[in-house]
């Protein structure tokens, strides 16, 4: 059985690009004929020669364009093998009525019409051409992948987490199903359990689950399959969910009965043995955009509007101490990437000279100004500049430096989580504790981060910002 390669994936979302381009055209084109054989002669009395003139095909390109952009914030080229026509038929209708209505008030809304009629069957014809056109091609060439997947013809690199005997159960059902979910068994790691190589008997043993990270480079792994032995479950299952921490596999975990009852298992297909999918994508694509586009345009504001405050503050700074007015530190990003977070200086230039110390109470190494800085939050301002070039975003979890990391992980190990976003000028942990003073602080503050993250939205943003700026104005920092 082939298993699709990279190279393979990039075809696959370059014919779905295609075929959307073409079913995006033909509505385009169904619809301008319309308006010049049914509206435009209501309007004007007479028919209306139908020309590809400058404006059709300006419009032709620019609506295409449109609707391919729209698709890509709507995230429909990701996961292009892994699609169900049900799920597409939703997403269709709703990527429809949102391009539709886009078009409608940019390009419609100004036209001359005979009567406001018009408007209502313009939008409906225009809806229902472009929904019938496209979804026609998608579900035509989703069915022809779909058919393959379940005939076995192609399928997904796969790697068993554990080979005694719920491995072994796990790897029968799958490959004795009449209709394939897609796995392509590579071959398993084991758990703990010395016994635990009873699956060795249908596919290879490739090491242990410690070695798990290397073998999934190794094979070029594209979903994981966890079936270890309930008795290993309390003792590894984090352990290796850590692990698998910012690696691109689809992560899957056989339920036991507590699962199934608790709602955690999810039906995708009548053929799918069930399982409990990792779910890494924490928003969709359109609000990741949507994110980017708030923290640009209010992080381009800010600095903007605080800039008198900027001033004021260089020369309360150049005052009170000697030294820079601007701090740069190395942090850790997203995807534990390093960059410099800039603050303006709230310290005595010698403050770390014994080595990294965090902040405490009353602590002598800030200057007076720098006092009154972190209680309003003003030494974080230039982290704007972060924001806008796109190392942090306004809100998200509170970089740290490596030295306290390390010590993070030593007592939390699932510290890792919070580099799949950006680190933020403020979190709900900051919100909750603001600055920590100790290494079990950051751990508290930490809890607050992984909640946030594992519930991301913009809704959870804007509330998180809220908070933030009752603080900011009380004067709560610390």
């Amino acid at each position: 059985m082939a298993s699709p390669t990279i190279m393979n994936s990039k075809l696959q979302r370059l014919q779905y690009l295609v075929l959307d381009s073409l079913s995006s055209s033909i509505a385009w084109f169904l619809f301008f004929s319309y308006r010049k054989k049914i509206v435009e002669p209501k309007l004007f009395g007479s028919d209306i020669t139908f020309l590809f003139n400058t404006q059709f095909w300006f419009g032709l390109v620019s609506v295409t364009f449109f609707w391919l952009t729209l698709y890509y914030l709507f995230g429909y080229y990701k996961n292009v093998y892994r699609k169900s026509r049900l799920i597409e038929l939703w997403q269709t209708l709703l990527q429809s009525f949102v391009g539709v209505l886009v078009i409608f008030f940019v390009a419609l809304l100004d036209d001359f019409i005979p009567s406001y009629k018009n408007y209502y069957t313009s939008i409906t014809t225009l809806f229902v051409i472009h929904f019938t056109t496209t979804y026609l091609f998608r579900f035509i060439f989703t069915s022809r992948t779909v058919h393959k997947i379940h005939n076995r013809e192609i399928g997904f690199k796969t790697l068993i987490v554990g080979g005694a005997d719920s491995a072994v159960s796990i790897y029968k059902r799958l490959t004795e199903s009449k209709k394939s979910s897609g796995n392509f068994m590579v071959g398993f790691v084991n758990g703990m359990d010395e016994n635990g190589y009873g699956l060795k008997e249908y596919i290879p043993y490739l090491g242990s689950y410690k070695d798990l990270r290397s073998v999934i480079q190794e094979n070029k792994i594209e979903e994981v399959l966890i079936a270890i032995e309930r008795s290993e479950q309390n003792q590894i299952l984090e352990d290796i969910i850590n692990d698998l921490e910012g690696v691109d596999v689809l992560i899957k975990v056989k339920p036991n009965n507590y699962d199934i009852l608790a709602g955690s298992v999810r039906m995708k297909s009548i053929f799918d043995v069930p399982l409990i999918e990792i779910n890494h994508d924490l928003m969709s694509v359109w609000e990741f955009t949507l994110k980017r586009m708030f923290d640009f345009l209010i992080s381009f504001l800010a600095l903007f509007i605080f800039s008198p405050l900027f001033l004021l503050t260089t020369v309360l700074i150049k005052i009170g101490s000697k030294g820079p007015v601007l701090y740069y530190q190395d942090r850790i990003g997203i995807h534990g990437s390093l960059f410099k977070i800039i603050k303006f200086r709230s310290m005595h230039v010698d403050a770390e000279k014994t080595g990294p110390q965090l902040t405490a109470d009353d602590d002598p190494r800030i200057t007076k100004w720098g006092n009154i800085m972190r209680r309003y939050r003003i030494d974080e301002l230039p982290q704007f500049w972060n924001v806008l070039i796109g190392d942090m975003s306004i809100i998200g979890p509170r970089p740290e430096r490596e030295f306290y990391a390390k010590q993070i992980i030593a007592k939390a190990p699932y510290y890792k989580h919070i580099h799949k976003v950006k680190p933020g000028i403020t979190s709900w942990g900051m919100v909750r504790f603001g600055y920590a003073s100790s290494v079990d602080e950051m751990v508290d503050r930490l809890r607050y981060d992984i909640i946030y993250i594992e519930n991301m939205s913009i809704f959870n943003d804007l509330k998180v910002l809220l908070y933030t700026f009752k603080i900011v104005f009380q004067g709560r920092g610390k």
